[in-house]
């Protein structure tokens, strides 16, 4: 067990509470955890754009979902009777936002993804899996937030893709109201661990903490886990006494919790 009461789970609703769930579940021991969302996911002000991308999606195309979040603003916002072409292909980073893609009705055979040996789950590694495909005249589109990281569109532009963007949805920080300033408190206290899926939330988390009046450095004395190496840079940035690589999925993170696994160290 690592040093912590507790993993603070900082992914925004509902995917916080579902993956503090899963956690509490994980065998052949479950791990303590909670929930304190570091983003907030919003309806972006003007659905046109997906509208727009719904009418014109084919047969051949490719969406990239970014998240979860991705996957269920672009299917809440289909036209009615509108369905997702059986030819056009899904792609995502993670296992959750897979999750999300065939929770909408797509098949396996529609969804790219990572493959699961890659030890890792985001943009670099899905493009291992698909660089090969044969881009070059292909439609791409990216569903994301407002803004988002274009690494990947960058790599099927250079194979001869038409690549595209459209938001679907807002990312906003968590309200910094007396109830959760007061909750950021009692957690600092606790000196629980952290899990981070997002550079954005640690931002977000520093200004709760100035806002909170936390001592700097307010997380020396803790531990987290990071699923990116950028998210690692971040989080050491922050001041996390600890960070390491890992936890993408809840049994990842329980067997790095545990010490039952590597968490690919880097601290």
């Amino acid at each position: 067990m690592t040093a912590g009461a507790a993993i603070v789970v900082t992914r925004p609703q509902p995917q916080a509470d579902a993956f503090v769930a899963a956690l509490a579940a994980c065998a052949p021991r479950p791990v303590p955890a909670v929930a304190f969302p570091l983003l907030r996911i919003a309806p972006v002000d003007d659905l046109a754009p997906l509208h727009a991308a719904w009418a014109t999606l084919r047969d051949g195309d490719f969406v990239m979902f970014v998240s979860a979040n991705a996957v269920a603003a672009w299917f809440a916002a289909a036209p009615p009777g509108r369905r997702w072409p059986a030819g056009a292909l899904a792609g995502s980073t993670g296992p959750g936002t897979s999750a999300a893609l065939r929770g909408a009705g797509l098949g396996d055979e529609q969804i790219l993804e990572p493959d699961a040996s890659a030890g890792r789950f985001d943009s670099e590694a899905l493009w291992l899996r698909i660089a090969s495909r044969g881009w070059r005249g292909q439609r791409a589109l990216v569903v994301r937030g407002e803004d988002g990281r274009d690494w990947l569109a960058e790599r099927l532009r250079e194979a001869g893709a038409e690549v595209g963007f459209v938001g679907a949805y807002r990312r906003l920080p968590p309200p910094a109201d007396a109830p959760t300033l007061a909750r950021l408190r009692t957690l600092h206290a606790q000196r629980h661990a952290w899990h981070f899926s997002s550079s954005e939330a640690i931002g977000h988390l520093a200004a709760l903490a100035v806002a909170a009046g936390l001592p700097a450095p307010a997380w020396a004395a803790c531990r987290a886990w990071a699923t990116h190496p950028r998210i690692v840079a971040a989080a050491q940035a922050a001041g996390f006494g600890h960070v390491e690589a890992g936890g993408p999925t809840p049994q990842a993170l329980a067997q790095a919790w545990w010490g039952e696994a590597p968490a690919g160290a880097a601290t």
